[in-house]
């Protein structure tokens, strides 16, 4: 064996025992969450992260892969919700044997299948011209929706009952811990699916597609047909989502084919960031918690956030994925290089930033509802009609502004020399 083949066949080892890590740590996230946080509607809300994740990642081989902006994602997702539906009743009839942990299966297939319909005509072409045409393929599908309501329902939809059927090893599927469970199964192998995906000859084709179109032909490949085959993976996947929310809320509306929903997996994508594989999924966490769980603290949720998606447009574009290796290794150089004053100066500056903002937009939504009761905040009464809270909220805003910007500066550079010193140090 030579010496380039040990060192590659090392390199791929170390490449694979790391691969090997990094899922069986996510298998292991994905077991161990719903212990840690124990209570029914938290449950409820893994699940939703689950499926939220799956249709990121979905959406992903689109706009991250393969460069291709979809303004019509739940079409797939949807048809595969309302397939599911569908086939969950007539199992649940005794129609055909189908147990529920496979009806994602139905999902997938009508995803793949209406992709396979539709997409080798519409990705002849890309950029803006594809956008507005799934764009209105998925305003078709919701008109649909109404349309047709033998099979969607009408306006109140098909509803369905996932506990049918004998039970499979004991599970009913009735609980909600026994749904998280089935959606987090799908949700791994979704992901590993996704994620071999992305490093086969197709994947860097796609990668290829994505930086320079024209290229392609000269390396004896189609840029039409791997859009399409890019599509029909995107459908299936998201089928699989479509699937998933369907046995989580038993039901199928028009809902999960609007464009509201197209735009929530692609906002959520876009924060979490399109340049790395698990940017998707830390935006769907994200929009859940912002879009189900904080609206049970606040009414002002949607302004938190439009405040998240534009400070994403603006100071992070590859969105908050890309800030996590950055954002690592300036805390490890803070801690290996005892920079822990400028850190807290920089760290105090960002908080006067969050509280400030939470205040003045809880001061804010208060008192345009006309509330007359003092705002009820972080167990303190304040005074909205009052001169005295107003100006604090603005001092500390004003205060964190000034602040951010030398504080980060002065780390940054701090660190910067220490390690320009350490490497001028080295033999």
């Amino acid at each position: 064996m030579t010496t380039h083949s040990l060192i590659t066949s090392r390199s791929d080892g170390l490449t694979t025992n790391r691969m090997l890590l990094m899922w069986l740590g996510f298998a292991a996230v994905l077991l161990f969450a719903p212990h840690v946080f124990t209570s029914s509607l938290a449950h409820s809300h893994l699940t939703q992260m689950g499926t939220g994740i799956v249709l990121a990642l979905s959406y992903n081989i689109l706009l991250g892969q393969s460069g291709m902006l979809s303004f019509g994602h739940a079409a797939f997702s949807g048809l595969g919700a309302f397939m599911s539906v569908h086939a969950m009743n007539l199992a649940g009839g005794g129609v055909f044997w189908l147990p529920l942990p496979l009806i994602p299966i139905v999902g997938a297939l009508t995803g793949l299948a209406f992709a396979a319909l539709i997409g080798y005509v519409i990705t002849r072409i890309s950029g803006v011209a594809f956008a507005m045409i799934t764009l209105g393929i998925g305003q078709m599908a919701y008109a649909s929706s109404l349309m047709f309501p033998g099979f969607f329902g009408g306006e109140g939809g098909v509803s369905s009952n996932r506990v049918y059927g004998e039970p499979l090893l004991g599970w009913t599927f009735g609980p909600q811990i026994q749904v998280y469970y089935l959606v987090a199964f799908w949700l791994l192998i979704c992901a590993m699916a996704i994620f071999y995906l992305t490093r086969t000859p197709l994947g860097r084709l796609l990668n290829g597609v994505r930086d320079n179109e024209e290229r392609i032909p000269f390396i004896g490949f189609n840029p039409h047909m791997l859009r399409y085959m890019a599509l029909m993976a995107a459908g299936f996947f998201a089928g699989i989502g479509g699937s998933l929310m369907a046995i989580n809320f038993e039901i199928a509306t028009d809902e999960v084919l609007s464009l509201h929903e197209s735009g929530a997996v692609l906002l959520f994508t876009f924060i979490g960031g399109t340049t790395s594989f698990f940017g998707p999924m830390l935006g769907a966490v994200i929009g859940v918690l912002l879009t189900k769980l904080l609206p049970d603290y606040t009414a002002g949720w949607q302004m938190y956030l439009g405040i998240v998606f534009i400070l994403v447009v603006v100071y992070a574009p590859g969105g908050i994925g890309s800030l996590l290796r950055p954002g690592v290794d300036m805390v490890r150089k803070t801690f290996l290089h005892r920079r822990y004053a400028q850190f807290f100066r920089l760290l105090l500056s960002v908080t006067a930033l969050v509280v400030s903002s939470i205040l003045l937009i809880e001061l804010l939504y208060h008192r345009a509802t006309g509330a007359s009761n003092p705002l009820s905040l972080w167990g303190l009464s304040l005074d909205h009609q009052g001169f005295i809270v107003w100006a604090i909220a603005m001092a500390i805003l004003l205060a964190g502004l000034l602040t951010i910007k030398p504080s980060g500066r002065a780390l940054l550079g701090q660190l910067a020399e220490d390690t320009a010193q350490l490497e001028g140090e080295a033999p």
